[in-house]
């Protein structure tokens, strides 16, 4: 179908009216039936995407501007990041919050989104760092890029160790089981065909993922 690009766009609905300062995050829910925006004057809102009206909010839990929003994969879920350096997940249909803050970032966080089962959210911050988090009690999860970037190894306080495809955000293999309690801390090897992990529960363990990856 051609396009006539001289002709004025109009919106197919709206304007949303309800925030009181800039609203600077928009996302849609993954049904399309909802949309999340995040706003400066401190709330996130979940709107009608056919009616333009709010169904949820404000939810104003943040102390400062909110950043950015995104919706969980199965669309219950909302993150958003603020100013006030915290990330915060909320109940899309109760308005709740359900877990957070999140502190570890020390200035505003600019980007957040959850990992495509859910299970962590990822959040950019203008303190020049990347957080990975459990979506669910909001510790810090330990990450390390393998040597050409192409994975990602992840270590929980779940016990686990999982590696992830960097550019698509899967799960390439995992979660390795043996540690007994939260792994702190993943490091791969210099030629990348290891992956090392520390844990609480006093041990060290290495990992040979290259035969999980590669071999059916």
């Amino acid at each position: 179908m051609f396009i006539n690009r001289t002709e004025k766009q109009h919106p197919i609905v709206g304007p949303f009216k309800g925030h009181t300062d800039r609203v600077f995050s928009v996302a849609f829910s993954p049904d399309g039936k909802q949309i999340v925006s995040g706003s400066w004057d401190y709330t996130v809102r979940v709107w009608d995407t056919e009616s333009g009206e709010t169904v949820t909010g404000p939810m104003d839990s943040h102390t400062a501007r909110v950043n950015a929003v995104a919706f969980s994969p199965n669309g219950k879920q909302i993150v958003s990041g603020s100013s006030d350096s915290t990330v915060c997940v909320w109940d899309t249909e109760s308005g709740e919050k359900i877990a957070g803050p999140f502190s570890g970032h020390t200035k505003p966080v600019t980007s957040v989104a959850f990992s495509p089962d859910g299970k962590w959210i990822v959040s950019g911050s203008d303190d020049h760092t990347v957080c990975v988090w459990d979506a669910e009690n909001g510790e810090v999860v330990a990450v390390a890029f393998s040597p050409d970037g192409k994975w990602i190894a992840s270590g929980s306080m779940d016990n686990t160790v999982q590696l992830w495809d960097a550019k698509s955000g899967e799960v390439i293999c995992g979660p390795f089981r043996g540690h007994t309690y939260g792994v702190c801390s993943v490091a791969f090897s210099p030629d990348g065909k290891h992956i090392v992990s520390g844990s609480s529960d006093h041990t060290i363990r290495v990992w040979d993922y290259m035969l999980m990856v590669f071999v059916p």
